[in-house]
């Protein structure tokens, strides 16, 4: 245990060491074209993998790729740690990731998501939230970029389920789009609300997709279930790998 927490200061302080710089280097890349910064976020999520690997002693399995399509569709993934938040912009080609709009007020990153156009939603607005949501993800299928949102809306710990939110199904049933389900056990090994980072091997597997043009309650019904229920699987799987 004293071992795992040196490794996981030493990757704490690595980690935003990295970052600052990244941040740093690439803040002329606010002045160029889009496809910069796109690549720098490509580039620091790679870099905290690594350092994951080398400081934590964490690796990363990516399963059931070949179920993501090309171009635009919606890809809803479990969250259980900040992890998730930043692997993406590696897995995905120039995601539009749904994230909260106060994160725009944080200085420079909110400079960053409004270059590359992610779609901040202010989740106290109610239907003016799923109108901006709705709004801003159209822009991203016209632009045949892979939308990614949390269906939970927030971190949730290995095992816990809680309600959908209503963006899921809004984006669903407004944009006729496949809906590509993610589930992960990230949760196990980057806790969240902790200082932590416990060695062993994050799995995200991407799900066949979810086709358009399905009822909202038969829709929900198959996305919780498959999200879920895989979640609960990769979980108790990395469980049973450290018995």
């Amino acid at each position: 245990r004293a071992v795992t927490w040196v490794r996981s200061a030493l990757f704490q302080a690595t980690f935003y060491l990295w970052t600052a710089v990244m941040v740093v280097i690439f803040v002329p890349a606010l002045l160029g074209p889009k496809s910069w910064t796109v690549k720098g976020q490509a580039i620091w999520a790679q870099g905290v993998v690594l350092l994951l690997r080398g400081l934590a002693r964490i690796r990363l399995e990516v399963q059931g790729i070949e179920n993501l399509p090309q171009g635009a569709v919606i890809v809803a993934s479990k969250h259980q740690s900040a992890f998730d938040t930043l692997i993406y912009h590696r897995l995905l080609r120039d995601p539009a990731i749904v994230m909260k709009k106060e994160l725009l007020k944080i200085p420079i990153y909110g400079s960053y998501s409004l270059k590359v156009g992610m779609i901040p939603v202010d989740r106290k607005a109610g239907a003016a939230a799923l109108r901006a949501l709705l709004k801003g993800a159209e822009a991203a299928k016209a632009q045949a970029r892979p939308i990614l949102i949390f269906p939970e809306g927030t971190r949730t710990a290995p095992g816990v389920r809680v309600p959908y939110q209503a963006g899921i199904s809004a984006l669903y049933k407004g944009l006729g789009l496949p809906v590509v389900p993610v589930a992960l056990n990230s949760g196990l090994f980057w806790p969240r609300r902790t200082f932590a980072k416990w060695p062993g091997t994050i799995v995200i597997e991407f799900l066949p997709a979810i086709p358009p043009g399905l009822a909202r309650p038969e829709f929900m019904a198959r996305l919780e279930t498959a999200i879920e229920d895989t979640s609960e699987r990769l979980v108790r799987e990395a469980e049973g790998a450290k018995d």
